[in-house]
């Protein structure tokens, strides 16, 4: 199966170079120089995969990401600058699934890439799609259809989203510390900071507080991690 990917950038040498790394990686690229042209075609044909510069043209990236989320929990990949730190940090907080501050290696994009399609199960259509739900009190994951579910109501995650989640309440009552976290959602060969997590578990526990304002399954544990509670 060839993955597809958008690589949405308004510098076109960044379009040459990375498009060209991610062919002869085999996936089929797609590239689009500002904001407005590669949402609509997003829109049009959704990849497996979105690679996504924040500062562009006629439509930022955060703008392109807030738009794409409404339909869609494709995992996005920022691109920013060294100045971008507080964008990074909205970016976390809207959906984006990881980022790469500029000027990046190709490499590591590459890594984070096929570390993103592996943990959204595209590269393993032979995987058992019989696998039983995990329920956790009003809780339900179903790997095989990327779904979770809070007192029967289906809630939008990212790849990233559902796999910490999965990771806290797959041990309920077990503290998780944030490097934990990071190594079992994305693996030991990449780095991600605390600042991410914790960015992405705030996420979490908003989109369960949007259908249930009382939920408090995630704790925090100062200092140390979280863990989800023992119903």
């Amino acid at each position: 199966m060839t993955h597809r990917i958008a690589l949405i950038d308004d510098d076109r040498n960044i379009l040459t170079s990375v498009s060209m790394a991610l062919e002869a990686e085999g996936y089929e690229v797609t590239t689009y120089n500002d904001g407005e042209a590669g949402l609509a075609g997003l829109n049009a044909n959704m990849p497996d995969l979105v690679v996504l510069d924040i500062k562009m043209p006629r439509m930022d990236g955060l703008e392109v990401l807030g738009k794409l989320r409404e339909k869609s929990s494709v995992p996005v990949i920022f691109l920013t600058s060294k100045d971008d730190e507080i964008d990074e940090v909205v970016g976390l907080r809207m959906g984006a699934d990881d980022y790469i501050t500029k000027p990046f290696s190709q490499r590591l994009l590459i890594e984070r890439i096929k570390t993103l399609l592996r943990r959204g199960n595209l590269q393993a259509p032979e995987k058992s799609q019989s696998e039983e739900p995990i329920i956790r009190g009003s809780l339900t994951l179903d790997d095989s259809r990327h779904l979770c579910a809070w007192k029967g109501v289906p809630l939008n995650m990212t790849v990233t989203e559902y796999l910490l989640l999965k990771v806290l309440a797959m041990h309920p009552g077990h503290v998780k510390n944030r490097d934990q976290l990071i190594n079992m959602a994305y693996g030991e060969n990449i780095h991600v900071d605390d600042r991410t997590i914790d960015s992405h578990i705030k996420r979490v526990r908003k989109k369960f507080k949007n259908v249930d304002s009382d939920f408090n399954q995630i704790e925090t544990l100062y200092g140390v991690g979280y863990r989800y509670k023992e119903e």
